[in-house]
C-alpha cells in the first residue's frame, strides 16, 4: 500500500471526550426551545456540509426567525461553537500522534477525507494533525461529501496513487467503508473511540477489518 486516507471526526479525533456543543446546547444558549430550533437547524445540514451556507449565516437565519438576532448573539454562539471543535484536538487518542509519525517514517502518503462545516474546517487547517496531511478534501471546500464517489477520487488523484493502493480508515458513518471499498481501496473501521451509549453516528459493522487502536493500522498496509 502507497497511501492510508482517514476520516477525521470519531476516527483522528471525537467529539465525545469533550464537552458537547450541538443543536441542544446552541439552543439553551440562544434561549430557544431545542424543537424550535433544531426545526431550522437540522434542515440546513447538506447546505452546510456543501459549504453553501457558513455557520454564522444559519445562526442569523435562525435567530431573525425567532425575532432574537443580534450580532453579538451570532458571534458568541458560533465561538462556543468552534471552541468546542478545537477542544476535540486536545483530546487524542494517545497512538494517533504515532501513527501518523510511522506511516510517514514508511513513506507512506497521509491522506484526510472529511464531511465537514465552514467552522470545523477552519479549525482542522489549523490544528495539530493538519501538518501531516499529503491531501485534504473537506466536503465543505470541495462541493463534495461522503459516499460521493468523487471526493474519495479527488483525494487519491492529487496523492498520485489509484484506490488499489489506498487503505481507507474511517468510523463508518455516512457510507464511508462501502464506498472505499466499492472503489477498490481495503477499507478498515476504526473503532478506539466508539462507545456504547453515546450520540455516535455509527457503531461496529459486521464485514469490515476493524482497527482497536490507531497503530493497529500498520498491519495493513503490507496486506
Amino acid at each position: 500500500m502507497k497511501a492510508v486516507i482517514f476520516d477525521m471526526f470519531e476516527t483522528l479525533i471525537t467529539h465525545y471526550e469533550s464537552p458537547l456543543y450541538f443543536g441542544a446546547q446552541m439552543a439553551q444558549d440562544a434561549g430557544i426551545p431545542e424543537a424550535e430550533f433544531q426545526a431550522l437547524w437540522q434542515p440546513t445540514d447538506e447546505d452546510r456540509t456543501l459549504g453553501n451556507r457558513t455557520l454564522e449565516e444559519v445562526l442569523e437565519m435562525i435567530f431573525r426567525t425567532k425575532q432574537c438576532y443580534s450580532e453579538e448573539l451570532v458571534e458568541r454562539i458560533a465561538g462556543r461553537r468552534t471552541k468546542a471543535k478545537e477542544m476535540c484536538f486536545d483530546h487524542l487518542h494517545p497512538e494517533i500522534l504515532p501513527m501518523l509519525a510511522s506511516l510517514k517514517e514508511k513513506g507512506i502518503l497521509v491522506g484526510l477525507i472529511s464531511n465537514c462545516y465552514s467552522e470545523e474546517a477552519k479549525v482542522i487547517r489549523e490544528s495539530v494533525l493538519f501538518p501531516w496531511f499529503d491531501c485534504v478534501c473537506l466536503s465543505c471546500e470541495q462541493k463534495l461529501r461522503k459516499p460521493d464517489p468523487r471526493i474519495f477520487l479527488r483525494c487519491v488523484d492529487e496523492m498520485g496513487v489509484v484506490p488499489g493502493e489506498c487503505v481507507y480508515v474511517g468510523d463508518g458513518g455516512s457510507q464511508e467503508l462501502e464506498a472505499a471499498a466499492q472503489l477498490g481501496m481495503k477499507p478498515v473501521q476504526a473503532v478506539w473511540y466508539l462507545k456504547d451509549g453515546t450520540m455516535q453516528p455509527t457503531g461496529r459493522k459486521s464485514g469490515f477489518e476493524q482497527a482497536q487502536k490507531p497503530l493497529d493500522v500498520l498491519k495493513y498496509l503490507e496486506e
